[in-house]
């Protein structure tokens, strides 16, 4: 019996985040995959994030191209994310990197990516460059990898699904992907979603809902974003799907570690939300099978202090509502803008059922001992 766990990234965001500057102690789902203690590729793998720069072209499973800015605006290269992370499932690529473009060379040089170097021939009249044939693909060796080390056969028994804005509606992506597949649809899946984020014009069915494969699903949204075009969505679920959601504190990349207090960039002053996001994705991922190292590990006193501190720094979150990633701010009903499947509604409209806590986004960040106990 294997389970996987897919972590997707954010838009622009990529797996060596976990050192990057504007997070005071990594960004999370960079951070989460660096501290996955199984084998990669068979027990776990980390996607790139749309507009992030196509540095993982080079072994990804399915063929990928360079977006550009389309990317960071329209998640142009995450259809072919989720492709990716489908085939690593079946334990079976569609396609293999055999040969590089002078392109692609230099742009995984400059990114610091192993690579072998190029081999120059003939003299400076007519040199020739050999950006290099492999007789072992990356593809290959990373099947080879699967087959070797998961247990029981290729094919998981369980699918962990960890993502943020697009990463996390990515997450949404792969789940009804698998649903539809003759080989992955029944296999049960976990979702751990921070702050999913379509961007524009994409709110269609696949981004927006889930089947009755997800088991489990738990979000954390940032109430205090105000970017237009940044809309949080609450996925519609089956029946069968247990869903915890919860508000946090701060902009959409306060809750994966940015302290800053413009929710972009500056000190870090605004630990809290981050450090509450991280330890209950650390909690989920070991309660569905995944073993982790370097742990947060909060009691429940640290818990109730870190929520003391969301509380009495009110004044500083409710001034996060004048920034905006885009220049321009939107709100609804003096709230966040979200929307509930496809459709618009205030943040603190999305509770009820079949939430659990069913104060869903409407719930206080007072501290209670029984707010997260479904997560537990």
């Amino acid at each position: 019996m294997t389970t996987v766990t897919v972590y997707f990234c954010g838009t622009g965001s990529t797996k060596f985040d976990a050192t990057h500057e504007n997070y005071w102690n990594g960004e999370l789902i960079s951070t989460l995959a660096a501290h996955s203690t199984g084998r990669e590729f068979a027990e776990w793998i980390v996607v790139d994030g749309p507009g992030s720069g196509n540095l993982q072209a080079d072994e990804m499973f399915v063929q990928n191209k360079e977006y550009g800015m389309t990317g960071s605006l329209f998640g142009k290269g995450w259809e072919e994310n989720v492709k990716h992370a489908l085939s690593i499932l079946k334990g079976k690529c569609e396609w293999q990197r055999e040969k590089l473009t002078e392109a692609e060379y230099n742009r995984l040089k400059a990114a610091g990516i192993p690579i072998e170097d190029v081999t120059v021939t003939g003299s400076w009249m007519w040199r020739k460059y050999d950006y290099g044939n492999r007789s072992v693909t990356q593809q290959q060796l990373q099947e080879q990898l699967i087959k070797t080390f998961r247990k029981d056969g290729v094919i998981p028994t369980r699918v962990n699904l960890v993502g943020w804005s697009r990463g996390a509606v990515s997450c949404h992506m792969l789940a009804n992907a698998m649903l539809n597949d003759s080989e992955l649809k029944h296999i049960p899946v976990n979702i751990f979603a921070v702050d999913p984020v379509p961007g524009p014009l994409n709110f269609q069915s696949a981004r927006v809902e889930l089947g009755k494969n997800v088991e489990e699903y738990v979000g954390f949204f940032a109430r205090d974003e105000r970017s237009k075009g940044f809309s949080c969505v609450v996925p519609e679920t089956a029946s069968n799907t247990r869903v915890h959601i919860y508000p946090m504190a701060g902009r959409h990349a306060t809750l994966v570690g940015n302290a800053a207090p413009d929710g972009d960039k500056g000190d870090k002053v605004l630990v809290a939300p981050g450090m509450v996001v991280r330890h209950f994705a650390e909690t989920c991922l070991t309660r569905w099978g995944v073993a982790l190292d370097k742990r947060l590990n909060l009691s429940a006193a640290d818990l109730e202090a870190r929520h003391k501190t969301l509380v009495s720094d009110e004044a500083k979150y409710a001034a996060m509502h004048k920034y905006s990633y885009t220049k321009i701010t939107e709100s609804e009903k003096n709230e966040r803008y979200a929307s509930l499947g496809s459709k618009g509604v205030a943040f603190s409209a999305i509770k009820g059922a079949p939430y659990q806590p069913a104060g869903g986004l409407s719930q206080s960040l007072a501290y209670s001992p029984t707010t997260y106990k479904d997560i537990l």
